[in-house]
């Protein structure tokens, strides 16, 4: 030891307790991300396996995850739900909309409104038949054919329609930052959130869509009490020859400074689900993904 450096020795050592298991199986960082109070998810698209719902359900307990994101409408019927989070003791962390970008909001025709509608009313209603907290919503789309002005009026009057529902069901209605070229500022954001005037609407917010053009903990602090829900990726941050470009890489292997976004969750007292949206795979894929979030919440 006399010919190890003091530094070096540390770092050796340091890293070899970050790599033990403890004699439960668990990580060091998987126990320190259980002091930060965040439920880890994946959506269930994610699981690349054979198998029933049940099974993957089964799947996903035995891996580590907390819970479970489901694409509605669509997707298994409720009572196979139902029956996979009785089984295997996973709830329903959130409802993505399935409709959303098809039938958005913000389209010039008041049909496809209508039927963007209809389709939120139907994630909200199985939302509450699985206990879900919330159902993601992209609100508009802003294109040359829809100006952004237009996209926020259409937006705001029609989810307003909705509104009465999601109070009756107790489900929140989850705008997300996505690239939409809509809602491109936290400040904007919590304008458009605020301006509902209820407690049915609040923000997913996804970390990683936010490097594009932004510094997620500044909008998670700007957004405070508003974000009911998280999505978890990795972006890179877009380089002056990407075109403004955004690149999803591995976790860990991009641009979220990680420990200033949990800083910034701590600081808002954000204790909900963290789903991770990136690609799926097989129970090996899944494992490492459950590991990777860990880590983020350890950090």
């Amino acid at each position: 030891m006399n010919h190890i450096d003091r530094r070096h020795f540390l770092k050796l050592t340091g890293a070899a307790v970050l790599a033990a298991s403890t004699a439960g199986g668990r990580s060091v960082a998987a126990q320190t991300a259980a002091k930060r109070p965040l439920k880890k998810a994946v959506n269930l698209g994610m699981v690349k396996t054979e198998g029933s719902t049940i099974e993957k359900f089964k799947l996903l307990k035995e891996i580590g995850f907390d819970g479970v994101e489901l694409n509605r409408p669509g997707g298994p019927p409720v009572d196979e739900i139902l029956k996979a989070c009785q089984t295997a003791g996973l709830p329903v962390a959130g409802i993505m909309n399935s409709d959303h970008w098809k039938l958005p909001l913000s389209d010039p025709d008041p049909a496809v409104r209508v039927q963007g509608l209809d389709s939120l009313r139907s994630a909200l209603r199985d939302a509450q038949t699985f206990g879900a907290p919330t159902v993601l919503l992209v609100p508009a789309v802003v294109q040359k054919d829809v100006s952004y002005d237009d996209a926020w009026t259409r937006s705001q009057a029609e989810i307003r329609k909705v509104i009465p529902l999601a109070e009756e069901l107790g489900v929140k209605i989850a705008i997300e930052n996505v690239g939409n070229y809509f809602l491109l500022s936290p400040l904007e954001a919590a304008r458009s959130v605020d301006e509902f005037q209820s407690a049915a609407v609040g923000w997913l917010f996804d970390v990683g869509n936010i490097v594009r053009y932004g510094w997620p903990e500044q909008w998670i602090r700007i957004l405070g009490k508003r974000i009911v829900n998280v999505h978890i990726k990795e972006s890179s941050r877009p380089k002056p020859d990407d075109a403004g470009r955004r690149t999803q890489v591995e976790l860990f292997e991009g641009d979220c400074d990680w420990p200033a976004v949990m800083k910034a969750f701590d600081d808002i007292g954000y204790r909900g689900w963290a789903i991770a949206e990136v690609p799926g795979g097989d129970a090996e894929r899944l494992r490492f993904l459950a590991e990777r979030m860990d880590r983020i919440f350890a950090s």
